[in-house]
């Protein structure tokens, strides 16, 4: 065990030598570190926004699951009460600060899911989010073909969007909105997008969910806009047999369908050389159009 102080907060961290991926010997030292270092890119795409945490305690062959509730956390920790179903109570984590998610990955939480909207709006989204999803034997260059279909029809409709590598098996496509927007009408755009583009193009993407049909197609899960859902956030790692990274890419590599999957140092490294890719999300308002 090891105590330390970051921003004014005293932190033990607990069990540094674990080994959370086996195969590419990284610890949960090496968890904590990445984290710490990203933390100028990472934390502006986290703060204000209640977390739901993928924990891997024992490592990513171990148990894990999805955490929406905030338990055992400092009395400085940021934590957002808001009513759910049933008018039962829900606790979820927010991470503010480096404190916080050292805090958060000292629990042994490789992935972070954020939700699209802030404690500031509950509920009212401010980024539109595509999942493209692969049916085999499609895969990620599908998806990146797919991706451009998707990003040129959004340009005619006026919006701009950015790619993001999942770090697993797909990629994501974000819709900057800047502004807090009705929740329904941002899903029942996005439906209504990924049900034009599958019409348009049939052989290649689908918008229904149902898995049976998804075979060589790729799936825009447009359901990710549901405010009760989560997304990945840019630059968490993956729980997977490698720590790859959900990075955000430049439409170039999209286009090219270079290599879209990223380890934890090589996201380190492209940050120190490009800066944050993912920076307009931050920043760009636009409006959807009326359906």
């Amino acid at each position: 065990m090891s105590t330390i102080e970051l921003e004014g907060r005293r932190l033990r961290l607990t069990n540094l030598e674990k080994v959370l991926w086996p195969e590419a010997r990284r610890t949960k030292a090496w968890l904590i570190e990445y984290y710490t270092r990203i933390a100028p890119v990472l934390l502006p795409h986290l703060e204000k926004r209640p977390l739901t945490m993928r924990r891997f305690p024992d490592g990513i062959d171990g148990v894990s699951w999805h955490q929406n509730e905030c338990r055992g956390e400092p009395e400085w920790f940021h934590v957002l009460e808001t009513p759910g179903k049933g008018g039962r109570l829900l606790r979820f984590c927010v991470v503010d600060d480096l404190a916080s998610l050292v805090w958060v990955a000292n629990q042994g939480t490789v992935e972070l899911h954020p939700f699209q909207w802030s404690v500031d709006a509950p509920r009212r989204p401010t980024t539109l989010v595509f999942d493209l999803d692969p049916g085999p034997p499609a895969g990620l260059a599908e998806c990146a073909r797919v991706a451009v279909l998707l990003r040129d029809l959004l340009e005619e409709l006026g919006l701009t969007s950015l790619p993001k590598a999942s770090g697993s098996l797909g990629l994501h496509l974000h819709v900057p909105l800047g502004t807090p927007h009705d929740g329904e009408h941002v899903k029942l755009f996005a439906r209504a997008v990924a049900e034009a583009l599958a019409q348009e193009h049939p052989d290649a993407v689908i918008a229904e969910v149902d898995k049976s049909r998804r075979a060589g197609k790729v799936f825009l899960d447009w359901l990710q806009n549901d405010p009760t859902r989560q997304t990945v956030a840019p630059y968490s790692l993956r729980g997977l047999t490698w720590p790859t990274v959900a990075a955000p890419v430049s439409w170039d590599e999209v286009e090219r369908a270079d290599t879209l999957t990223f380890l934890g140092e090589d996201v380190l490294e492209r940050v120190e050389r490009e800066g944050d890719l993912f920076e307009t999300v931050l920043t760009l308002e636009q409006q959807l159009p009326e359906l």
